[in-house]
């Protein structure tokens, strides 16, 4: 009996084995495809195309809090898949020893077809972008050599960046590449607009309303498939105690000053709160305000200049809820429930 439930036992263990062996590799097809209805990529993937090793690196290090000062805080922290990669409901960024930054962690999405990263475009090329919140003092407070340090001593981390790059070497570029990887897969372009520009889906008769005012009133700045120039403008927001002067930040030029990165407008269900410090809470407030509520400011954008001296949008209450009906339909679940995007299960040891 003893030899018969050996085998038995055995034979379990092994049937167990080769069902996990059967287990699909959610990672085996990473590949990067540009949407037909997009505009080639400003980002050369080309010269970093994503694979499935270096995806699932820079996946890890996304996740991971060892790329800041205490562990406590990773990228992933600020940028939640589930809320198209923002810090739900915070409306600035929460660093280590829960440090405030000045403004909200803006949505990873489409990121090969940005030129300029951060809200005043300070970080002109998406390799170096992740350099900015792990060097932030009251984000990650890390440098990039106590970083580097960290992942050599990390076995784990020696063995993912010899499959991702052939060798064991760890350098700050490919610690980069393999971020970038990650970034440069996060694609929305399957919302139900997608589909319906595609002929696949229909609009409401309130969607179709929106669509119609949002093409009318808002595309300006909101263009394109991408539903934004990647211009830098000032919308009439009132300063606050924060002091944050923009773009003028990054050029020295007071023409620039509180000028913002006007947002995609892709998955902005999912993106509350609003505005570069956050202090919209829905999309009502956000209409409000460019409906009776923008500031004359000395760089205000003229596009918010009315011809009879006042300043705005002219909107109605019913053409705001048209406008917020067509703004869901610009949700993509692929992108908010794609489970190769998912923080891993495990943690990197």
């Amino acid at each position: 009996m003893k030899k018969i439930f050996i085998v038995i036992t055995l034979f379990s263990f092994l049937s167990c084995k080769k069902e996990e062996v059967q287990e699909p590799d959610i990672y085996a097809n990473i590949k990067f495809e540009q949407p037909a209805n997009f505009p080639k990529p400003i980002y050369d993937v080309s010269s970093n195309p994503p694979t499935p090793a270096g995806f699932k690196l820079g996946k890890a290090l996304f996740y991971d809090g060892l790329l800041s000062a205490d562990g406590s805080v990773s990228c992933g922290t600020c940028h939640q898949q589930e809320f198209a990669f923002t810090h739900h409901e915070h409306d600035v960024s929460h660093g280590i020893n829960d440090q405030l930054g000045i403004r909200n962690a803006p949505s990873l999405q489409n990121m090969a077809w940005q030129k300029e990263f951060n809200w005043d475009g300070t970080f002109p090329h998406l390799e170096t972008f992740s350099l900015s919140p792990i060097q932030n003092p009251v984000e990650m407070g890390e440098s990039i050599e106590n970083v580097l340090l960290k992942i050599k001593n990390n076995e784990n981390y020696k063995k993912m960046f010899t499959e991702a790059f052939g060798s064991e070497e760890i350098t700050q570029d490919k610690m980069m590449k393999a971020i970038t990887q990650f970034l440069v897969m996060m694609v929305s372009a399957d919302s139900r607009y997608d589909r319906y520009k595609a002929g696949k889906e229909s609009f409401t008769e309130a969607e179709t309303r929106g669509l119609a005012l949002f093409e009318q009133k808002c595309s300006a700045c909101h263009s394109g498939v991408l539903f934004t120039d990647a211009s830098y403008r000032d919308n009439g927001l009132a300063p606050t105690a924060r002091q944050d002067i923009g773009r003028e930040f990054a050029t020295n030029n007071a023409a620039d000053k509180y000028k913002f990165k006007v947002p995609s407008l892709r998955n902005i269900a999912f993106t509350r709160p609003y505005m570069h410090d956050g202090r919209f809470t829905s999309l009502e407030q956000v209409l409000s305000h460019y409906q009776n509520g923008v500031r004359n400011n000395p760089n205000l954008d003229n596009l918010l200049k009315k011809a009879d001296g006042t300043f705005g949008i002219a909107l109605t209450e019913q053409e705001k809820i048209d406008i917020i009906a067509f703004l869901q339909t610009l949700t993509d679940q692929n992108l908010l429930k794609n489970e190769i995007f998912s923080e891993f299960n495990n943690t990197i040891n």
